[in-house]
């Protein structure tokens, strides 16, 4: 077991734990939500329970709350074991560079299949209605944390030539 020095934490490996960290925070706001140009349409909505109106990751799908953990989990392992020399060899840095990335293609998927949550029929009735179907706070901050984490762990991959 490594020794918990976290001062010998470099700054590329806390700026991968804290991009995971704030990932995880974003899991909590809304991903997706709905929205309307309409003023009659949009008091509508406000009069709506608001998990009809927003929807958190969990609710989002597979695309909003798996990338979360792709940065979160990395981000963790480099600050626990980012000063062991034998598990910086084996390619941990690389490991985090490639499971950011993949988060980082994730989410942008899930940004552009954000409609998809809702099947063909919802989509038609809201279009009709005036309703868009936006993204909400916690896709922009997950998304913020994914480029965060790509930036740190090609820093650190470089930091290793």
């Amino acid at each position: 077991m490594p020794e918990l020095g976290f001062k010998k934490v470099t700054w590329r490996e806390w700026l991968g734990l804290a991009a995971g960290l704030l990932a995880l925070v974003a899991l909590f706001f809304p991903w997706t939500t709905l929205t309307a140009s309409r003023p009659e349409i949009e008091d509508v909505l406000t009069s709506l329970p608001a998990g009809d109106v927003t929807r958190d990751a969990w609710r989002s799908g597979f695309l909003a709350w798996a990338p979360v953990f792709l940065l979160f989990l990395p981000g963790l392992a480099v600050v626990l074991f980012g000063r062991v020399e034998a598990v910086r060899r084996a390619g941990l840095p690389h490991l985090w560079l490639m499971a950011a990335i993949a988060a980082l293609l994730l989410m942008l998927l899930g940004w552009f299949t954000l409609d998809w949550q809702f099947d063909a029929d919802q989509r038609g009735i809201l279009s009709a209605a005036g309703i868009e179907i936006g993204a909400g706070l916690g896709r922009y901050l997950g998304l913020a944390a994914a480029v965060v984490s790509v930036v740190g762990a090609a820093f650190d991959v470089r930091a290793r030539k």
